[in-house]
């Protein structure tokens, strides 16, 4: 890890708070998935329609965004097996940051 990274991680001199969030939520996929299940509760099938994402992708996304707090996964054992995913409180307190990017993304990237 940079110094760079680690002076922001520890609050020191050069830390961005945008720039750490960035870190965690900022891949392509991550937003994706996190977008998507702002709709609710979703199996595994569903997210890979509705994202495009291939099934390898997908997965190692869920177990990232799972290990950090934003998606909680649940087993249905009942015939047939079933695993749906859906926003924790953490994931879903980023609902009005989308608000705010699509609005924003709306107005700047639209134009010619």
């Amino acid at each position: 890890m940079s110094s760079e990274l680690s002076e922001s991680s520890a609050g020191g001199e050069g830390f961005c708070a945008v720039a750490d969030a960035l870190e965690q939520i900022g891949s392509r996929w991550r937003l994706v998935v996190l977008n998507d299940l702002q709709d609710g509760e979703k199996r595994f099938n569903e997210l890979k329609r509705s994202t495009s994402a291939n099934s390898r992708t997908l997965s190692r996304v869920l177990d990232d965004l799972g290990e950090m707090g934003f998606v909680d996964r649940r087993l249905e054992e009942d015939a047939p097996v079933a695993t749906y995913y859906s926003l924790t409180a953490k994931g879903e307190s980023l609902c009005p940051v989308f608000e705010e990017i699509e609005s924003w993304a709306g107005e700047w990237l639209t134009k010619p």
